[in-house]
């Protein structure tokens, strides 16, 4: 879904929820309010569908133009025992009139398909916010199964909640009586009814969910017209009850974003196709080896939809075998691509020394998940980025990239390709679990926007010797990138020994002199030391007298919306506050130092135990404060903004 936008501007992302009344058509004796921002979340058993319900209610917000961000939040296991705690799947949808950077801190609106879904997520609610409840799962074996000794919706325990008590199973059968099918297939269709019923709450468009479910059902008609039934009778469920009183409207974000055309994006996608346009824009094969591993999976599916650019993937045995291929791939020539999560990145590292040691492009896609060991393998984290810069034996430095945003990851995307090609070494590029299954509009940029990555390969001898003969060096590096020449295999006269054993500068051949490795490590250093990065951007309003703010909040990747969430609240209470944001990680950005010393005060949040905040104190000698969290869950925004007010007044 696609959807024009213009101009911009910038409102307090988290601020209270506006009310507007007015009058509409919300049906026979409906009222309609205006909001100008709404958080939802979906919860139910992980077999109730409810990561395809937030989906395609997000997908239908975003062609109605509001700007939103994604939390969804499902369980490790493949089916986890229905009806229990660990079973519980949920997605949290924010979507607003005006530019917003989160998914919100806690839901207005709570779906709660089983006993177990609102146990799992009341906590999160607050008080005065609306629950809709499937009736029909709250007997006593369900509630006995996740500790409820008496029935929630009957004992006043959610009383300080706007509860509206639905029977969405008994209502869906009812709707589809017709189509001759059994009730278990009928069941299924429960979180269509679900939808449908949010769809008329909030006034979401229904074609593009109707289409969607013929399309997705093409193969099975009669389904296909029992989910759209169901999604129907939902909406007509809540024009005619009348525990819906109320229906709400939340305008199009049409003063938030930049003119241009736009779609919802989630991070593992927007870094598929940043991968393949990096790809056309060096105009190289692109090669993917990987294993599956979640939460990076998804890029291995995306890009193998895409032959027709010249994309090859291939799902190896083990993640050793698909980062081999992919350095194999380096040195025929293409984009070399291998994705994995922080577990595969262990077992990656020695063949990410080979590529240190060969000079070849190589990006190694992270997307972080909680560890150590299998961990948290569906729940985000940041905790890799001492294993990206230090995780290989001996000197084997790698530049670090991480993306802040879901659209984002594909600018970050280019942005490795353009230092692996550019500098001939392996790239990490470190995204996370938050990112890779969030969304968020993203504009689709045009082809002449997109930078030149073309290379040039070697195409014949490039030294001459004392006695004339012109022959062809493997090592012999650009004078101003120290990057040496990528030579494709099977070029007439240039043939050459590459190892993992040291080699003799120039020539390549293997070299144990100890001046010589002294040397090369220290150049391979250089090398990525040298690596162009953009200077540190802060954003530091000054007051009247050209005052600056005395703290600074410093994070990298995926705190970015929570922290700027953070920053917007503690300005509008009145305090000032600079923010800053890094993408490159190693090397740091030229101005970094520089920056970091003109505050009496930084603050550094990480989902670690304080990473980036040990490589600051280390490299810069600044008294990093870090503010840390190892929850599995994104920070909010609130209580960020708590952190960053005690740190200004201390």
């Amino acid at each position: 879904m696609t959807s024009q936008v213009s101009s911009t501007a910038e409102q307090a992302d988290g601020a209270l929820v506006g009310e507007q009344r007015t009058s509409g058509d919300g049906g026979p004796g409906k009222e309609v309010r205006r909001l100008d921002r709404v958080i939802i979340r979906f919860a139910g058993d992980s077999g109730d569908g409810m990561q395809l319900t937030g989906d395609r209610f997000t997908s239908e917000t975003a062609s109605f133009g509001n700007d939103l961000s994604t939390l969804p939040n499902f369980p490790a296991e493949i089916r986890a025992p229905a009806g229990t705690l660990p079973g519980v799947s949920s997605f949290q949808l924010h979507f607003a009139d005006h530019d917003i950077l989160t998914p919100g801190d806690a839901p207005n609106v709570l779906v709660a398909m089983n006993p177990a879904a609102l146990k799992a997520n009341i906590g999160d609610v607050p008080r005065g916010a609306e629950i809709i409840v499937n009736t029909d799962e709250f007997t006593k074996r369900p509630m006995a199964k996740v500790g409820y000794d008496s029935n929630p919706l009957e004992d006043g325990s959610l009383s300080a909640y706007n509860v509206h008590p639905v029977p969405l199973t008994t209502l869906t059968i009812e709707a589809l009586k017709d189509f001759g099918l059994s009730r278990k297939e009928a069941e299924r269709s429960k979180n269509m009814f679900a939808l449908g019923l949010l769809s008329w709450m909030y006034h979401r468009p229904t074609e593009g969910t109707e289409k969607f479910l013929r399309a997705k059902f093409a193969k099975k008609p009669n389904i296909a017209e029992a989910n759209v039934t169901a999604f129907r009778a939902g909406w007509n469920f809540g024009e005619t009850t009348e525990d819906f009183a109320t229906s709400y409207e939340v305008a199009p974000a049409t003063a938030a974003f930049p003119t241009g055309t736009y779609r919802n994006i989630s991070g593992n996608l927007a870094l598929s196709y940043g991968l393949i346009a990096a790809a056309r824009q060096a105009d190289l094969p692109l090669y993917l080896g990987s294993y599956p591993i979640t939460p990076a999976s998804d890029i291995l599916h995306e890009l193998s939809k895409h032959k027709n650019f010249g994309v090859r993937t291939f799902q190896a045995e083990d993640e050793i075998a698909g980062i081999g291929a992919a350095l194999g791939a380096a040195f025929g020539g293409s984009l070399a691509v291998t994705t994995t999560s922080g577990p595969g990145v262990a077992l990656k590292s020695e063949t990410i020394g080979l590529a240190v040691s060969l000079e070849l492009p190589l990006l190694i896609v992270d997307i972080q998940r909680g560890g150590p060991s299998t961990g948290l393998p569906t729940k985000t984290e940041q905790a890799d980025l001492l294993q990206a810069m230090y995780g290989r034996n001996g000197e084997a430095p790698v530049p670090i990239v991480a993306p802040k945003t879901p659209a984002d990851c594909f600018d970050a995307a280019l942005d490795a390709a353009r230092i692996a090609l550019t500098y001939r070494t392996p790239v990490f590029l470190l995204s996370d679990g938050y990112l890779a299954n969030g969304s968020e509009p993203w504009r689709i940029p045009e082809v002449d926007e997109l930078p030149d990555l073309r290379v040039q390969f070697a195409t014949g001898p490039n030294h001459e010797l004392a006695d004339g003969t012109e022959v062809f060096w493997p090592y012999k590096r650009d004078p101003e990138t120290l990057a040496r020449p990528w030579a494709v295999p099977g070029t007439p006269g240039l043939e050459h020994r590459i190892g993992g054993i040291e080699k003799q500068d120039g020539t390549g051949n293997i070299s144990y002199d100890p001046a010589n490795h002294d040397f090369m490590v220290r150049t391979r250093q250089a090398k990525v030391d040298g690596v162009t990065v953009p200077d540190l951007e802060v954003d530091d309003p000054v007051d009247e007298t050209g005052q600056g703010a005395s703290t600074l909040v410093l994070g990298w990747g995926s705190t970015y919306g929570p922290i700027t969430a953070a920053v917007r609240r503690v300005r509008g209470a009145g305090q000032r506050i600079a923010q800053a944001h890094l993408r490159h990680l190693n090397p740091f950005p030229g101005n970094l130092g520089e920056v970091l010393a003109r505050y009496d005060k930084v603050v550094v949040p990480e989902m670690n135990l304080g990473q980036l905040a040990t490589l600051l104190r280390a490299k810069y000698l600044v008294d990093a404060r870090s503010h840390t969290q190892v929850s599995g869950m994104p920070f909010k925004a609130e209580q960020l903004a708590e952190v960053l007010k005690e740190a200004i007044n201390d």
